[in-house]
């Protein structure tokens, strides 16, 4: 017996709003059928004590340590700045004055 009928095929196309031609009712209604059946084989896998995952292989981004490191062009690119202040870009206030 079929878990799956043709009305319930015709019923979710037309929750999902799709306009699925009556010639491939069947068609989906087979298709829907062994997807069903495919979950039905999953669910009977134990998965006790597996951990949930979002990827079949563990992706690691590979890093650095942070170091601060002098740059030999520093005082170079604050010379070409428009304004500097110290060792700061100075740059126009965008927000007015506190009340």
């Amino acid at each position: 017996m079929s878990k799956i009928s043709a009305d319930d095929v015709r019923k979710v196309a037309q929750l999902a709003r799709l306009d699925l031609p009556e010639e491939k009712i069947t068609t989906y209604t087979s298709q829907l059928e062994r997807i069903l059946d495919y979950v039905a084989h999953l669910e009977a896998v134990d998965t006790e004590g597996v951990p949930p995952t979002t990827r079949a292989v563990e992706v690691v981004n590979v890093t650095r340590r942070d170091q601060v490191e002098a740059t030999p062009v520093r005082e170079k690119l604050l010379n070409q700045a428009p304004q500097r202040e110290g060792d700061f870009f100075r740059v126009p206030r965008i927000l007015g004055e506190s009340s």
